[in-house]
């Protein structure tokens, strides 16, 4: 009788470089997630504006471990020209906060990041210092459960702040100096949709959000405000914030109340023409906050917020790296109605102009808004319906 070779499992390591660090939360290795949802994600968000209407940057960069794959993109809305540049690749060490041209640097955690786009053929390039102007703040949990599943589950942290550095856009190099140039950070992590779609099942005609996203970064000289409301059709709220930031890091937050809305939409659209924020339960008296936009930036354009069926956050480009670049132009017809398609996020340069005790200051930041499904108290009448 002949001996049968003993059976030898293959080695699969998975151990990358963060596991030599004392950071591990369960019993794996930190390329796999506590989690098998397919759709944890943990992802940077930065966006860039000279409190001005001359030009808004946004980039992104995470990695989707239960998808293997990890991207990145940045869209600059300058005049009539909306820029994108995307990249993908498949997943490595997750400690490893690059994907092809795209690079970002923690240089002092919770304070101060640096973030890159090499050179390329897409006509955008920047190389940028972020320094937080207030503490790294951490928002609520946002948790959603539909027909059964968990569709978000993430956590926040959120930063107002300022930028250093240039950035390259057409062949212009433009100087970026922390005396004007003012931004919002995130980062976030948890599970929400992501990836290849799945089919809808229960979920068909639904959409994965319903009724109104809104909020609201803004930084003024001393303190900066952080406001969320989500709130759907009947007026439920599954995520509200309102809170007050103090510059100066031995402070307490001052929480500000029930935030409350009262905006006025463009006719035949789902966007905000007027803007008005108030916290009437503010523990020094009413805040009343009225919104300017300056530019709006089609975000979920090109850069994988789920309204491009070729590129979607998360989704798998193959195992080589993937780096596209789109331009689309508000003076051309067919492009404009692609950026103004009435679903998605729309980020807003904002100023704001704040309220309290007879005081009016000014300051700017980022106007976030999306609509989505019936919203009756805005006239958005069915999925499709658009205000009066």
């Amino acid at each position: 009788m002949t001996d049968q070779p003993r059976y030898q499992p293959r080695y699969q390591p998975t151990l990358t470089s963060w596991d030599d660090y004392p950071v591990h939360q369960v019993a794996e290795t930190i390329r796999h997630a506590a989690t098998s949802d397919r759709n944890f994600y943990d992802r940077y968000y930065f966006n860039c504006h000279g409190s001005a209407a001359d030009l808004m940057l946004i980039t992104g960069i995470g990695p989707y471990p239960n998808l293997g794959t990890q991207d990145a993109y940045v869209v600059v809305r300058r005049g009539q020209d909306h820029r994108v540049v995307r990249a993908s690749r498949p997943l490595t060490d997750r400690m490893d906060t690059s994907v092809g041209p795209f690079h970002v640097e923690v240089l002092e955690p919770l304070k101060k990041l640096r973030v890159v786009l090499d050179a390329n053929e897409h006509d955008l390039a920047y190389d940028l210092t972020w320094e937080g102007a207030i503490p790294a703040y951490e928002e609520p949990r946002q948790f959603i459960r539909k027909h059964g599943r968990v569709l978000f589950d993430t956590r926040r942290l959120a930063q107002t702040g300022t930028w250093t550095g240039t950035i390259e856009v057409a062949g212009e190099s433009i100087e970026v100096t922390p005396d004007r140039w003012q931004g919002t950070r995130d980062r976030s992590w948890g599970v929400r949709p992501v990836g290849e779609p799945e089919p809808a099942g229960i979920r068909e005609g639904e959409g994965q959000m319903s009724g109104m996203w809104n909020y609201a970064p803004i930084q003024f000289d001393a303190y900066s405000i952080l406001y969320i409301c989500q709130e759907t059709d009947d007026g439920d709220r599954p995520l509200e914030e309102a809170v007050r930031v103090w510059n100066d890091p031995g402070r307490q937050p001052d929480f500000l109340g029930r935030p409350e809305h009262h905006h006025t939409l463009v006719p035949g659209t789902r966007k905000i023409l007027q803007g008005r924020i108030t916290f009437p339960e503010a523990p020094d008296g009413p805040i009343e906050v009225d919104i300017t936009s300056l530019l709006e930036c089609a975000v979920a354009i090109g850069t994988g917020y789920g309204l491009d069926a070729d590129w979607r956050h998360g989704m798998y480009h193959g195992r080589d790296l993937v780096v596209q670049g789109l331009h689309l132009s508000y003076d051309d017809a067919e492009d404009q109605a692609r950026l103004e398609q009435p679903w998605g996020i729309v980020d807003h340069v904002a100023r704001f102009e704040l309220t309290e005790g007879g005081t009016t200051i000014t300051g700017h930041g980022l106007h976030e808004h999306g609509f989505f499904g019936p919203y009756s108290r805005y006239g958005l009448e069915g999925y499709d319906g658009m205000a009066p």
